[in-house]
Formats: structure tokens, sequence, C-alpha cells
């Protein structure tokens, strides 16, 4: 017969005790990273959490072979769990303490991501030029992402435009140069770490920054693109239509 523990079966006990266990504890948070991902939100990008780096280059999924280690999200309903309910961030940031978060872009956002060195350069020229820049993230892999307003999802799909660099996660190899990160895609959101050492995803610019039109930087990226890829700028736009 099994022990009895405050009315309790040891059995119980150990039961009851090993389900504490398994709950997630909240974590406070001295990093700043909560205030970060909630002035996120609060600029209305939509969030949910994300992997995050694991001991030796792995991913915290577990995937053998993981294609984008800590850097997708941890659930496949993503597009529908991400919110900007500023409860439920916090609760997915004291319970996850790890967890990176991405922003599921086509909803408020969209993202235009290009190579770090052709995005410093045209955010240079653009703010010479006086252009409202939004947010900008600067990705350590290489990458820096020009945070826009969406191009939204009209009521007649026959009125969408479609264009070459829509990027999606499966496809994201095929786009070296310009991705534009509309409906069905996601980026990770700062704050966010990278495999590697010192690797992560921060803010340049941050998310209090009003999201500014795709269009009024989509020139200037693709030209610095251009000329970071070594192709006549014309060539390039030639090459990536931008829907009838």
């Amino acid at each position: 017969m099994s022990a009895t523990f405050g009315g309790r079966t040891g059995r119980q006990g150990k039961l009851s005790s090993w389900l504490r266990g398994r709950r997630p504890q909240e974590v406070p948070d001295g990093s700043g990273r909560e205030a970060l991902l909630l002035a996120a939100a609060g600029a209305g990008l939509p969030l949910a959490p994300a992997a995050h780096p694991a001991p030796g280059y792995r991913c915290s999924c577990d995937r053998v072979g993981c294609p984008t280690p800590a850097r997708h999200p941890v659930s496949f309903a993503w597009q529908t769990q991400s919110t900007t309910d500023r409860a439920q961030i916090e609760r997915w940031a004291r319970h996850q303490p790890q967890a990176n978060f991405i922003t599921a872009t086509g909803m408020v956002n969209d993202v235009l991501d290009v190579p770090l060195e052709a995005g410093h350069e045209a955010l240079e020229r653009l703010l010479a030029a006086g252009v409202e820049v939004g947010p900008v993230a600067a990705s350590d892999d290489g990458r820096l992402l020009f945070f826009t307003l969406t191009r939204g999802t009209p009521e007649d799909e026959d009125e969408w435009w479609p264009c070459e660099l829509d990027c999606h996660p499966e496809t994201m190899d095929e786009h070296p140069g310009l991705r534009w990160h509309c409906r069905g895609s996601y980026v990770l959101v700062p704050p966010a770490q990278l495999p590697g050492e010192n690797q992560s995803v921060h803010w340049v610019r941050g998310p209090e920054h009003p999201l500014p039109d795709p269009l009024t930087l989509l020139e200037t990226l693709t030209d610095a693109c251009a000329r970071h890829a070594g192709a006549e700028p014309d060539q390039a736009n030639a090459a990536w239509p931008l829907g009838r």
C-alpha cells in the first residue's frame, strides 16, 4: 500500500509534483526584452513566439538539421496566434524567457529585407533625402530589415498586385537580394538571438518611428541592392516587375 501524504497517496503526490514542475514558471525580465517586445506590439506589429538557439549552433525545436535554427515560429498556427495583445505577450515573454519572437507580415506591416551593406547605403540615402523611414532592424546574419505598412489585402483578389520579390519562409534562398515579406511570411522581431556568439537581431531605428508606405523606400532599396550585386539599376528593376 502506498504511503499517504496530506490525503494523497505517494504516487499521486509524485504526479502532482511532476505536473507542477511542467508548468511554465514566470521569470522576471531584467534585460528590457519584454519592454522592447511590448513596444513592437504597441506599434502594431503582431507577435508570436519563435524558437531560440540551442548549444552547438542547434535550434530549440530539436529538429535534426533544422534549416532555419532559431528563426521560425514554435507553432504551425503562428498566423492566427500572432497578436498585439499586451497581456498575452507578457505571458509568453515571462513563461518562455529564451524564446525569440516573430512578427507575421501582411496583416499590419510588411518588411523589405535587404543585404546589410546595401541596406546601410540605402538608409543613409533615404535619411539624407528627408524620406520618412520607419523602424529598421539589423540581423547579424547579414540582413537589414525595413518595416513598412502592408500593401493590404483588397476585397477583390483580382486587384491584388503580385510581385516577384514576394518572399515566404520556404523561398528565402531564392531571394539573395531584396526580399518583400508580405502575407504568409514572417521575420524575427528584436530583440532576438541567433546561433553563434553574440549574434542577434536588434533595432537600428526603433518601433517608435511610424510605418511608411513601402513604395517610398522601394526604388532606393532596389538601386542599392543592384549596386551591391554589381548590376545596373535599370537591369535590376527590369528583372523585378512590381505587378500591373
